[in-house]
């Protein structure tokens, strides 16, 4: 008789062990995206030229601008995140799609109106210039796309972009 005790006494603490187990909350592992080693490189490629250290994947980051992606693109708009913490580089593009790679392409070819010397911007440099920031460590980066319109976020931390300091 004891026996049988100790053995459902057994298996009702099993049981509470496992219930406690699935119903306490698991931390939410966020998966990078397929092209998230792409976009990384494309970044740190352009960087390494001015021999500024390489920046880093964050998921966390990369939350944050999937989500403010998937925004614009559901409220048709196109603006910068209000009141972020983060820098931010925006890219749209309709009818058509471009690679991770073509993405950030695009907004470095924003250096042809940057002079170092002056730190002086012809035209727009702001995208550029971001990803240059020798101070930023993180990248995360968002996309969202229907069959008319692709958007791309990219956010970095800490943001570059300070008025009258040289990015690098």
């Amino acid at each position: 008789m004891l026996a049988v005790k100790f053995v459902e006494t057994l298996k009702l603490g099993l049981w509470l062990i496992t219930l406690a187990a699935t119903a306490w909350p698991q931390p939410v592992r966020r998966v990078p995206p397929p092209w998230a080693d792409e976009i990384l490189k494309a970044h740190n490629s352009i960087r390494s030229r001015f021999n500024l250290p390489p920046l880093a994947w964050s998921d966390k980051v990369a939350a944050v601008a999937q989500q403010w992606a998937q925004t614009l693109l559901e409220r048709n708009e196109f603006i910068h995140r209000p009141k972020s913490t983060l820098g931010q580089n925006l890219f749209e593009i309709d009818g058509a799609h471009l690679s991770p790679t073509q993405v950030v392409n695009q907004w470095a070819s924003e250096s042809r109106s940057y002079d170092y010397a002056s730190n002086r911007c012809s035209g727009v440099c702001g995208h550029y210039t971001q990803i240059v920031w020798r101070g930023t460590t993180e990248l995360g980066c968002g996309a969202a796309s229907s069959p008319k319109r692709e958007i791309w976020v990219c956010d970095y931390s800490p943001p570059g972009n300070v008025i009258g300091r040289r990015p690098f």
